[in-house]
């Protein structure tokens, strides 16, 4: 597993874990911080993970209404936590982070759908992230 997939894996820990404890991220990403001083082994993923985590809270907004426009007949609030946190880790990549191509994007954030999420999710996160890929690249 390459260091950018461990770290999508940790900020997906530190997302999906403030939303299922209703805390903030600030908060969430804060803790982790933490922690990462404590497992020099890990940090290699960290930075990355911290990166995309600060990405995600700062375009908050604009990421959700971009769910929300594009994700057809559902609304943010309906969908599965994990599939909120993976959505706003592809999309904070899509539109805000040009180093990585919208495939890779994509592709990471089906994969750990089909991994961690719905037998359902895999497909969902496939097609609305590339809509939006569609939209802003």
């Amino acid at each position: 597993m390459s260091a950018r997939t461990k770290a999508r894996k940790r900020a997906l820990d530190i997302l999906y874990g403030a939303d299922v404890r209703q805390e903030s991220v600030a908060d969430a990403l804060d803790r982790e911080s933490r922690r990462a001083l404590d497992e020099p082994q890990r940090r290699s993923s960290w930075e990355y993970a911290r990166e995309i985590v600060e990405g995600v809270i700062e375009h908050r907004t604009s990421i959700d209404e971009l769910i929300e426009t594009y994700a057809q007949g559902w609304t943010i609030e309906r969908m599965p936590a994990v599939d909120r946190a993976i959505l706003r880790i592809g999309i904070w990549e899509l539109a805000h982070n040009s180093e990585i191509p919208p495939g890779v994007a994509i592709a990471e954030a089906v994969e750990a759908a089909s991994v961690l999420s719905t037998e359902d999710s895999a497909g969902f996160v496939n097609g609305l992230l590339g809509r939006i890929a569609a939209a802003v690249r």
